[in-house]
């Protein structure tokens, strides 16, 4: 039924036997506890463990249900005719009112088992907890109405406060300094002083069967059952600013997490209207189940859930599309809900934990409860290609960044938390060709380098050995002048820069070839006398490097005379060699010249020179 809101379309009897029908339907409903206003967070798909309690008041039970799957992993006994379900901060209990035995039922829902009842008063049907968890206010709608205020950690009433008649409804505000009690029967919203637990203004209403607080408090959504609206309030001036036609009979009333929208619940409409806070109008009616009572916004604000009493269904609503996606089956007269704490995400590990200040590189973060993972940022911005391969694995690409370390986070059931961190590196040097590949040992040769990353680069070496100079053409190119080498043969070259030292590669490598060297020797005049049997020659020979044109010093020199050996001398820093020797005559007169020989080192070639040996007398 229908009450009027003009009181004076009816005469008092009537009135008053109307609004106790009305009063009782509410009861039957067990209408509205307020919805519990969380910040606005991503979107994200619920995951495992995040469950919503609602209250079944025709199976005297609470189940608990995956918001991910629909499933009921639970089913809780409680008390008689449970109205409504409010979490405790941490989510570590579910506070259920029982209308029909007038008490509390406490589920721990690390075991889903009813740990303690705290005896209320008559017909309890709100329930509202404290930021802090430390306080649980609930009210009883048996006259006269009031709110009791319940110890959490003694389960113990310390406080009663009269309110006006039949609480139907309760909402804090966002500091929890006020609660607001939407007081069915006498119309009228009481505002308590949480601090003092005195009602500190009355303000009139219509005839509030929900109640909810805007999640920054400045304005309070009160659903009037019998008027068929939307009672504006603002919290500030203590009036009601405006009132919005929805659906019949609405009862549960949520505000999305972000504030800009109202979902309210219509019992004999079997909707859910959407009102926008900014207007103040309705853009929308869902059609939902039967007799639907109370509405619930998920925290991530990606969804609405609503219970139907005629069904025994909860419908849920896609925020984005304003669509039913999803009809569960619940037990009873289901009505008051709440939803579970979700379990923090967790990363024990980044890997690998640095990377390239170009970004770029696939990085996989393993830890707890990653499902539903959808956004990865590094030092605040964000990561694309966020994959949840898993429950304990998600891998991401980070965006470029300037070198240094940054922290990480991970956003995942709409809760970000910290990931760790990941360093930048400049990304180390790589070459892939060298032009020339070879040159000789004495260094000189004008080599170009390519590759990438090549941009600040501090130190080419070729070898062992740093080139003198060079030169940074481009960030793929590097030009330097080869060092003299100690050794002929194949050596790798790398390139330095504060991102690393390239790895030696094939196309990396560098050829020093052998100088080739010259010896220079000059005729001797030799005298032989008659029966003279042993000649004393004094021999000299020039080496020069042939590469450098340049005398090689410290070189060894072999002089012979045919098959022998007459002296060995080592070339000076003009590149001569000089020595005095004895030799056999007839070897003088059977070749008639002298060899100077010079073998080779490890970067120059052997080279060997001849001259004549000129007799005279």
């Amino acid at each position: 039924m229908t009450l009027g809101t003009d009181s004076t379309a009816i005469r008092p009897g009537p009135l008053r036997r109307l609004r106790r029908r009305a009063e009782a339907a509410l009861a039957t409903a067990a209408l509205g506890a307020a919805v519990a206003v969380l910040p606005a967070v991503p979107a994200h798909a619920a995951g495992p463990g995040q469950l919503i309690y609602i209250a079944n008041q025709g199976a005297d039970s609470v189940a608990a249900v995956d918001s991910a799957s629909g499933a009921t992993v639970a089913t809780i006994a409680v008390g008689a005719s449970p109205a409504n379900v409010a979490l405790t901060p941490d989510g570590s209990q579910a506070w259920v009112t029982n209308r029909g035995s007038s008490s509390v039922s406490v589920i721990d829902t690390a075991t889903n088992t009813v740990a303690a009842t705290v005896p209320v008063g008559g017909s309890p049907l709100p329930v509202a907890v404290s930021a802090d968890g430390t306080r649980v206010y609930v009210a009883h709608t048996a006259n006269p109405g009031g709110v009791e205020v319940i110890d959490t950690s003694s389960l113990t009433i310390v406080a009663t406060i009269a309110t006006g008649n039949f609480p139907s409804s309760l909402g804090l505000s966002p500091d929890g300094s006020r609660l607001y009690v939407g007081n069915f029967s006498s119309r009228t919203v009481s505002v308590i002083d949480t601090a003092t637990l005195a009602v500190t203004a009355t303000i009139a209403a219509g005839d509030p069967s929900g109640l909810a607080v805007s999640p920054d408090g400045s304005h309070v959504y009160v659903s009037n059952y019998n008027g068929s609206s939307v009672s504006v309030i603002d919290t500030a001036t203590h009036t009601v600013t405006a009132s919005v036609p929805v659906g019949q009979q609405p009862q549960g009333i949520a505000v999305t997490p972000d504030g800009t929208s109202v979902y309210v619940g219509n019992r004999l409409g079997n909707s859910v209207s959407v009102l926008d806070t900014a207007t103040n109008t309705v853009t929308a009616t869902i059609g939902v189940g039967a007799g639907t009572n109370a509405v619930l916004a998920d925290p991530d604000g990606t969804r609405v859930y609503a219970t139907n009493s005629f069904s025994d269904t909860m419908s849920v609503i896609d925020t984005a599309t304003l669509t039913v996606t999803g009809t569960v089956a619940t037990g009873s007269r289901p009505n008051g809900l709440a939803m579970g704490k979700a379990a923090l995400p967790t990363v024990t590990a980044i890997a690998p934990d640095h990377g390239p200040t170009t970004g770029g590189t696939t990085v996989t973060l393993t830890g707890t409860h990653l499902n539903g993972t959808t956004s990865v940022t590094f030092d605040g911005t964000s990561a694309s290609g966020v994959t949840v391969v898993d429950d304990n694995t998600v891998t991401a690409v980070p965006p470029p960044y300037a070198a240094g370390a940054v922290d990480v986070t991970v956003t995942a059931k709409g809760r970000t938390v910290d990931a760790g961190t990941y360093t930048y590196r400049v990304p180390a040097p790589a070459l892939s060709g060298i032009t020339p590949a070879t040159g000789p040992a004495a260094g000189g040769t004008t080599v170009t380098l390519t590759g990438s990353n090549l941009t600040g680069a501090t130190a080419v070496t070729f070898g062992t050995t740093a080139a003198a100079s060079f030169r940074v053409d481009s960030d793929t190119q590097i030009t330097a002048p080869a060092p003299a080498a100690g050794t002929a043969g194949q050596i790798d070259v790398t390139v330095t820069t504060p991102g690393g030292t390239s790895t030696a590669v094939p196309a990396g490598r560098y050829t020093y070839t052998k100088d080739t060297t010259k010896i220079t020797a000059e005729p001797l005049l030799v005298s032989i006398a008659p029966g003279q049997l042993t000649l004393s020659l004094s021999l000299s020979a020039t080496l020069t490097d042939a590469t450098t044109g340049k005398p090689v010093p410290g070189a060894p020199i072999k002089f012979t005379v045919g098959a022998t050996t007459v002296c060995t001398a080592t070339t000076n820093t003009a590149g001569t060699a000089t020595c005095t020797g004895p030799c056999p005559v007839t070897a003088v007169l059977l070749n008639l010249g002298y060899t100077a020989t010079y073998t080779g080192s490890a970067t120059l070639a052997p080279a060997t020179a001849t001259a004549g040996l000129i007799r005279i007398g």
